[in-house]
């Protein structure tokens, strides 16, 4: 059964990728959410002052103050949203900071609106040990060949040169990303 629109959940997309922004928000309209969109943590902060939303989608890495100044803006305001956090930039420090402030879940992008809408029903586990956190290696090394591929605007013979490596092999490992998840398997 549908929800009408004045029982439909409030969500809040904090992202500072306008494109990204529309794609996601029309996704989670159609799965039930209202969704208020901003694209930095100055523009939310007054929006969810007017209205505290149930869900929130914050991205970690934008222009002006970080995500995790709205998380901990968000939890202060009603600590029974649910908050998700979305990074290309992901790290174990960053993880554990955002949980501690309030978050329900972090997610390395890119991630679709299935995962996200999964992820507000994680309910963050203080009794999961930490190697369960651990993202792979293969994983990690994803994100680094990302983040040197970002600060390189995304220029492929320039990030090659800055980590040492032979661009078709720099090619081939942007081409097949690392399975999203914990990897706790050996």
């Amino acid at each position: 059964m549908n929800k009408t629109i004045s029982e439909q959940a409030s969500l809040l997309l904090v992202d500072d990728d306008v494109v990204f922004c529309q794609v996601l928000s029309r996704a989670l309209e159609r799965r039930g959410y209202t969704v208020t969109v901003a694209h930095s943590v100055e523009q939310a902060m007054p929006l969810a002052q007017a209205n505290p939303p149930e869900y929130a989608v914050v991205d970690l890495k934008m222009e002006g103050a970080s995500g995790l100044t709205l998380i901990r803006y968000l939890h202060e305001l009603d600590p029974a949203t649910r908050i998700v956090v979305l990074t290309g930039y992901a790290s174990i420090a960053t993880a554990v900071e955002a949980i501690k402030l309030g978050a329900t879940q972090y997610l390395a992008k890119p991630a679709n609106a299935d995962e996200i809408v999964a992820a507000f029903g994680h309910s963050p586990s203080p009794d999961l040990p930490l190697n369960a956190q651990i993202a792979s290696v293969e994983r990690l090394e994803w994100e680094h060949i990302q983040r040197v591929l970002h600060e390189h605007q995304h220029n492929i013979s320039a990030t090659a040169r800055a980590l040492n490596m032979h661009r078709r092999t720099l090619q081939r490992k942007l081409a097949k990303p690392p399975i999203a998840g914990n990897q706790n398997e050996k």
